[in-house]
């Protein structure tokens, strides 16, 4: 881990020179390099996914462990999941080094403390039905390696997500996935391509789990929460269509009374099966 590809030097130099297109030209460069790294981990990928919709349907939960850029990104994907599936607010979580609590301020600092991830997960009652997942672009970061190590030590299944091959936080992960996307534009600046790389993967793993626990009928939404007229409209029109109602304002009245679209069509389903 001596020579860390995230921290080698950028295939760019004399930025300051640059013009404006020339900048978002490189940069876009180095972006596509992204998914063409992540393809690669595809079957680790799948593997983790697995494990985690097993977990889940066995009544386990989903721990990410994070910090910096990749970390923060993976709460603005956990946050979703409620309101978009459905789901308990429980079932995904994130462990943030510095508290999810103050995001914003990207409490940097917090990454070196080697107690407080697995402090929180003991705090949440971690256990061997759960799955804790490590969130680092170095794959170094004391904050996310002592949880895992700990989490091994008890029998609590692991995975990670990291940047750099052979890392010592892979080391601990059961389920490792090594995302290596190369230098960054800014030479160490892990907030680009890796933390682009770990947002695409975290889509992956949520929308995928979500699809395989049933959350999902065709390709539509229908565990959404009716929590804005936007979101009830969008739900309403989707209940015509699964349910083939024809009247706008008795799919609405239907989907209020059954609180989802898919309660509202196991309704109808019912309803057709007594008649």
């Amino acid at each position: 881990m001596q020579n860390k590809i995230t921290e080698q030097p950028s295939n760019y130099r004399d930025l300051e020179k640059k013009t404006i297109e020339e900048l978002t030209r490189f940069i876009n460069a180095e972006d596509k390099s992204v998914a063409p790294a992540i393809e690669k981990e595809l079957p680790r990928i799948n593997t983790l996914i697995e494990v985690i919709v097993e977990k889940i349907t066995n009544g386990g939960r989903l721990f990410y462990v994070g910090a910096g850029s990749s970390g923060r990104l993976s709460v603005l994907d956990v946050i979703e999941l409620p309101t978009t599936y459905g789901v308990a607010p429980d079932l995904f979580q994130v462990i943030l080094a510095g508290g999810v609590d103050r995001l914003v301020e990207a409490r940097e600092e917090m990454e070196d403390d080697k107690n407080e991830a697995w402090q929180k997960l003991t705090e949440k009652g971690v256990n061997e039905h759960d799955i804790v997942v490590g969130i680092s672009a170095s794959g170094t970061t004391p904050f996310v390696l002592a949880a895992l190590t700990k989490c091994r030590e008890e029998n609590i299944d692991t995975g990670c997500i990291v940047s750099n091959p052979d890392s010592p936080i892979a080391a601990q992960a059961i389920y490792p996935i090594e995302v290596i996307t190369g230098p960054e534009f800014i030479t160490g600046s892990t907030r680009m391509k890796c933390a682009t790389a770990h947002k695409m993967i975290f889509d992956m793993i949520s929308t995928t789990t979500m699809v395989r626990l049933g959350r999902i009928i065709d390709n539509q939404m229908v565990n959404v929460k009716l929590i804005n007229h936007k979101i009830t409209d969008r739900a309403t029109k989707m209940l015509m269509r699964l349910g083939n109602i024809d009247s706008y304002d008795t799919a609405k009245a239907l989907l209020f009374q059954n609180g989802s679209v898919q309660n509202a069509l196991r309704s109808l389903n019912a309803d057709n099966y007594s008649a």
